[in-house]
């Protein structure tokens, strides 16, 4: 799941103004979604006119193994991480297998369901071009399972990619929106030899005296008390996020960090008591907001 270098900016903007960034992302959600649905219903009609004398053509054509392994586990009704979870590992070789013991019992749970629904009809007919095919009940059963499956694997990457991609475009843009010289800010990305990949760990503001002092962003709401425990227990010196609970601002209290909830009224501002706490050099904010992050986004994100 990718976002957009437009989609990172609106979501930035929107926290910073107090607004819901959600809507951003859902509609990536959504975009994304309709776009798989489209592709995969003219895929069914062309496999299944393909197949006509193939009893299971689904199966044939949709577990085949010279398909990517994240397809054969969404077409089997799994996705990778849960295969990863019950097998300990998700080579292909693997989902291979996972994917086709999966489909085997979800084909016979469904037929089962139908035996014991005398009375249930269903054809789900898809028309592409002129030319259609009608899906037996199991089919529309499976299909709709594996709609289902995608539509959860689209979301969980969404929000995943929406934190990974924009708290560190947010700390930048609050910086820059009081003019925080790039002397006083570092960002420190970590080499892990055991996965041979760099990812970007930790934020900082640097005093006057070159002192550094850990930040940490998170777009988490009020239902996600978790996540502010575990910027606590890194012993962050300033916690920047979307929503915080008052159990949370009074956590952050006691253990001296300097919070912003950015959804509270003007909550951006709260960033000048940070700078001051740790005697970050910066200039007091007062202009055009929406204007001003237009022109620092576009700066950050070329």
């Amino acid at each position: 799941m990718t976002l957009t270098d437009q989609v990172i900016k609106n979501i930035v903007k929107r926290v910073i103004k107090g607004m819901d960034y959600r809507v951003e992302i859902i509609s990536v959600i959504n975009a994304n979604f309709l776009q798989f649905v489209i592709d995969f219903f003219k895929q069914i009609v062309e496999l299944k006119l393909k197949n006509k004398d193939v009893e299971d053509w689904y199966k044939k054509e949709f577990l085949s193994c010279s398909l990517s392994k994240d397809d054969i586990a969404i077409n089997s009704g799994l996705n990778v991480k849960t295969i990863t979870n019950m097998y300990g590992s998700a080579t292909k070789e693997i989902v291979i297998d996972a994917a086709n013991e999966h489909y085997d019992s979800l084909y016979h749970a469904i037929s089962g369901l139908i035996d014991s629904e005398e009375d249930l009809e269903m054809i789900l007919t898809i028309k592409f071009k002129g030319v259609s095919v009608d899906l037996t009940i199991n089919e529309t059963l499976i299909v709709i399972n594996t709609l289902a499956v995608k539509r959860a694997a689209l979301r969980g990457g969404a929000w995943s990619a929406a934190g990974k991609k924009t708290e560190k475009v947010l700390m930048k843009a609050l910086c820059l929106l009081y003019k925080v010289p790039e002397r006083n800010i570092d960002e420190v990305f970590i080499r892990d030899t055991t996965k041979k990949v760099s990812r970007e760990v930790d934020y900082y503001l640097i005093d006057t005296n070159d002192k550094k002092h850990l930040c940490e962003v998170k777009l988490m709401g009020k239902g996600n008390p978790e996540s502010a425990d575990a910027i606590f227990a890194r012993n962050s010196d300033v916690f920047v996020a979307d929503t915080l609970s008052q159990q949370n601002k009074d956590q952050a209290d006691n253990l001296d960090v300097a919070w912003v909830a950015l959804r509270d009224k003007d909550g951006y501002r709260r960033m000048k008591n940070a700078f001051e706490k740790y005697e970050i050099p910066h200039t007091d904010y007062d202009g055009d907001l929406d204007q001003d992050l237009d022109r620092i986004l576009s700066e950050i994100i070329c």
